[in-house]
Order: C-alpha cells, then sequence, then structure tokens
C-alpha cells in the first residue's frame, strides 16, 4: 500500500515513512495553485482552480466562494449542487466526502487530521476521514473534527466542535457540540 492509500485508510503515518517526500509534493502544489484559486474572479473560475487543486471536475451545479484553504486537496470529494461560503479550510489528508446538497458555511472548518499525545511520537500524522451525508447543513465556524460523520438531513449549529458522528436528521450544537433536537 502507497502512502496515499494508507492516509485513506486512516491510522497513523509516522513522520519518517519512506514516501513522505511524495506527500509533500502533493502538499507544494496544493500551496501552489492555491494562491491562483483564492486570485479567482468568477464562481466558473473558482470551479476550474478547485477541480485542479483535488484532482477531479468539479459539478457545474456547486458553487464554492474563496477564500478556501486546503493543505493537500487530492483527497477531498465533492458532489453537486454543493455551496461552500467564504474563508472555509479543509485539511483532507484522511479524506473529505461531501455528498449532494450540502451546504457549508463561512469559516468551516474540516479536519481530518491530528497527532498522538505522546511527545515521542507527536510527529506522527493520525488521520481518520470525514464524510457530510446528502443534505447536511454546516453553520458558520464550525469545526467537524477526524473520524466524524454528519448524517444525512442533519444540521451542525454555528461555532459547534463536533467530534461525535452525528445520526441523521439531528441538530447538534455546542463545544463539544451535543443533540439538541431531532428534526
Amino acid at each position: 500500500m502507497d502512502i496515499f492509500e494508507s492516509m485513506l485508510a486512516g491510522g497513523l503515518i509516522r513522520n519518517d515513512h519512506p514516501q513522505m517526500p511524495e506527500m509533500w509534493k502533493v502538499v507544494s502544489n496544493a500551496i501552489k495553485l492555491s494562491a491562483a484559486l483564492n486570485a479567482s474572479t468568477d464562481i466558473d473560475q473558482i470551479r476550474h482552480r478547485l477541480s485542479e487543486i483535488i484532482g477531479t471536475q468539479i459539478d457545474k451545479s456547486t458553487v464554492v466562494f474563496v477564500p478556501f484553504h486546503t493543505n493537500f486537496g487530492r483527497h477531498t470529494r465533492i458532489g453537486k449542487n454543493v455551496f461552500i461560503n467564504h474563508g472555509c479550510s479543509f485539511l483532507d489528508l484522511g479524506g473529505i466526502t461531501i455528498e449532494d446538497d450540502v451546504l457549508i458555511g463561512p469559516k468551516v472548518n474540516l479536519i481530518t487530521e491530528n497527532h498522538p499525545v505522546d511527545p515521542a511520537n507527536r510527529k506522527t500524522l493520525e488521520l481518520k476521514s470525514i464524510h457530510i451525508k446528502r443534505n447536511v447543513w454546516i453553520g458558520a465556524a464550525a469545526t467537524i473534527l477526524p473520524g466524524v460523520t454528519i448524517g444525512e438531513n442533519s444540521i451542525v449549529a454555528a461555532g459547534a466542535i463536533v467530534r461525535n458522528n452525528v445520526e441523521p436528521n439531528t441538530i447538534v450544537a455546542g463545544v463539544p457540540a451535543r443533540v439538541v433536537k431531532k428534526i
């Protein structure tokens, strides 16, 4: 299994992994392409440049506003009729899947990466994917942490920090996020 497959499989990736330079090449490319992305002046240009970063064509029904930040890009999948507002940050080494009809508010953070508590292993990556199911609404400045699935039709309130899966048809809010209502 190469480093990219290992990253998507989740778990630990040591800083001294022999293929780590390959990962850094993708990161460097994402940094380079992000400058052009965030200088884009229309939705089609944004869609085209973000498609370059993630390595797959974003559907014409999807709208992304800049600035948009990603540290890798190649492990993000975005469905149809998705809206991503200004100032979002996707750390996608562990994989991010966004299904159709999702609304993502401004300054939302999707973070698939963590590090072990043990200081001796602190530079090791601990990766877990994020899955945002169909018709989810994530409010402004919410943060979704590694390994979380947000169930279909659910709402994550503004400012929430989500560290556990959210069941379908559920509203969560707070720090840490907790269920406040079933839809």
